[in-house]
């Protein structure tokens, strides 16, 4: 991310910002970053280093008003233009001091989980007619993703697949989140001979 920051879709901002999509909708609807932080042509897309400034700006909504919040953003842009400079960035106004560090850490956690998940995944014609599935495996990424929304307890999961492990698991549900499903959602069904346990605590939320 040294070099040159990436383009991110809103629902990839919104998982490296750990917000909502709503969220990253208002950025651009209530003009809250410098429009060089993002476009709005073919598509929206926001710049991977902005997720830092909407995690800050949406995290300190109660401690800080509007103006003092774009303010110290303002302040914090013209002060820092690299990520490592991020790091260690720090703003000062009116008594108020705002370190950006929790951020910067943060949101290079969630960008570097979003770009594992991404790896994770491939779309090969050969395999299930290219349905996105988990690199050396068939199993389809969403299928996994979907049990994770469900709530099926991850124990579960490592029998129903045991290829995969706990960080793959994970990474499927980032992935889910990050690049949702074109299109109505479909049926999932589990693989076949799949043997899961439903107590009756499970029956009774249903």
């Amino acid at each position: 991310m040294e070099a040159t920051f990436e383009s991110l879709t809103t629902t990839e901002a919104a998982v490296a910002a750990g917000v909502s999509v709503s969220q990253i909708n208002r950025v651009f609807d209530e003009d809250i970053l410098p429009h060089h932080l993002y476009s709005q042509t073919a598509s929206r897309l926001v710049r991977s280093d902005a997720c830092l400034l909407i995690a800050f700006y949406f995290e300190t909504a109660e401690v800080l008003t509007k103006p003092a919040r774009l303010h110290a953003m303002k302040d914090a842009l013209n002060a820092c233009t690299t990520w490592s400079q991020w790091e260690r960035c720090v703003v000062e106004d009116s008594g108020v001091s705002v370190r950006f560090y929790e951020y910067w850490k943060s949101v290079s956690e969630r960008l570097n989980r979003l770009h594992k998940a991404r790896s994770l995944v491939i779309e090969d014609p050969e395999i299930l007619s290219g349905t996105p599935v988990i690199r050396g495996t068939r199993i389809p990424i969403y299928d996994v993703a979907a049990l994770v929304e469900q709530g099926t307890p991850i124990a579960e999961l490592l029998e129903i697949y045991p290829r995969l492990d706990e960080a793959t698991i994970e990474l499927a549900s980032v992935y889910a989140k990050a690049v949702p499903e074109k299109g109505r959602p479909k049926r999932r069904d589990l693989p076949k001979g799949t043997l899961v346990a439903v107590s009756k605590g499970r029956l009774q939320e249903a």
